[in-house]
């Protein structure tokens, strides 16, 4: 298994990381399945939204004696009523719930508080100006949770909760079909039928820079419905009208900028093996560039995608890095120190680009790379 940080938490975690799916499906036995699974695979990161009081439980006895082992991202805000989930923003029910979470959990705290479900810019004004943020601010500085996080649908909502330097993890949909649609509030937008009815061009802006301002910012991305609900791997479910493979899905993903896990909501062990299988999967069965630039139904004609195909350069340079660091710098409207950090440890500069064409040739998105190479070596200085 690979870690990663996650975002400036100063948290390892694993690349694949355990959604909750599984966890509200045979309760204690299944949890106890999948935790069991989690930790001889070296997954770590482990997510709990339901707020499922059996779910609860089930995961606090299989996390006995080895809860140590695991990085704990819970969500407040969510409670059982009358034998159903219910998102709230009432603070005495938030606080019932999150100590209902911890007794049973068996643990007297959560590595990442996750404010739950923020799917629009006047509910993200509500949590910030209310009194959620107030009670998720005294238990970091009490020790009960270790970093503030929210979730979110919605790219503006999200980024407006990025840059309000509040949270420090964010828990985002991210899959190449969410990132063609345009931010709003109804989340069963983004998987509509309608909303693919027409051929689709390239990634949603507010998405794109999202990505890219956590990464400049040091927020760290943990993904949710990266294979939409298993949609993605149907070639009849899928919107794109093609389907992809789990590796493909993860590592679409694992590409954006600012991503430090993904979340398999696996239902079983097998289910959590084949997302862990990624760690030793060849180039070619991660590859997706392939498989995007056959979507019957998108396109991503001129945008980088990071996909490494325009490698091998003959002067060295790795174009995609470049690109990345030089579009995280114009997210930004100015050069960060991380960025110029970064590009500064390159071994070889877009300077360098003696513009032979061989990249452009192997882009199957037909990006103009060297544009993108004079770009870079101007805004950098080499």
């Amino acid at each position: 298994m690979n870690y990663r940080k996650l975002g400036n938490t100063g948290l390892t975690v694993s690349e694949i990381g355990l959604g909750c799916e599984g966890f509200v499906e045979g309760k204690e036995e299944r949890a106890r399945e999948l935790i069991d699974a989690a930790e001889s695979l070296g997954v770590n990161y482990v997510d709990l939204y339901t707020s499922d009081p059996d779910a609860r439980s089930g995961l606090g006895k299989a996390l006995r004696g080895r809860r140590e082992k695991f990085v704990l991202q819970a969500h407040l805000c969510t409670i059982w009523e009358h034998g159903q989930y219910k998102r709230t923003r009432k603070i005495q029910e938030v606080k019932e719930g999150f100590q209902d979470l911890l007794e049973r959990l068996e643990t007297d705290f959560i590595e990442v508080g996750m404010i739950h479900y923020v799917d629009s810019l006047k509910d993200w004004e509500e949590v910030k100006n209310g009194e959620v943020m107030k009670y998720v601010q005294e238990l970091k500085r009490t020790g009960k949770i270790g970093c503030i996080g929210l979730s979110s649908h919605n790219p503006q909502a999200a980024l407006a909760a990025v840059e309000s330097g509040l949270i420090q993890v964010l828990m985002f949909s991210v899959n190449p079909c969410y990132d063609l649609q345009p931010a709003g509030e109804d989340v069963d937008a983004l998987w509509a039928e309608s909303a693919y009815a027409s051929h689709l061009v390239n990634m949603d802006p507010d998405r794109e820079r999202l990505y890219e301002v956590c990464q400049n910012l040091g927020v760290g991305i943990t993904v949710m419905k990266a294979f939409g609900g298993g949609d993605l791997l149907d070639e009849k479910l899928s919107p794109a009208g093609k389907a992809l493979t789990v590796c493909q899905c993860l590592h679409y993903a694992l590409t954006r900028p600012g991503v430090a896990t993904v979340l398999s909501g696996a239902h079983t062990a097998e289910e959590l093996q084949a997302s862990a299988a990624y760690e030793n999967a060849s180039d070619e069965e991660k590859d997706y560039a392939g498989a995007f630039a056959d979507f019957p139904k998108i396109s991503w004609e001129g945008h980088c995608m990071y996909c490494g195909h325009c490698a091998p350069c003959p002067k060295g340079i790795n174009v995609a890095d470049v690109t990345k660091f030089l579009n995280l710098a114009k997210a930004q409207g100015h050069v960060p120190e991380t960025v110029r950090e970064h590009y500064a440890a390159l071994s070889h500069k877009a300077s360098q680009c003696i513009a032979c064409g061989a990249c452009v040739r192997r882009c199957p998105f037909k990006v103009d790379v060297i544009k993108n190479m004079e770009e870079a070596a101007a805004l950098f200085g080499e």
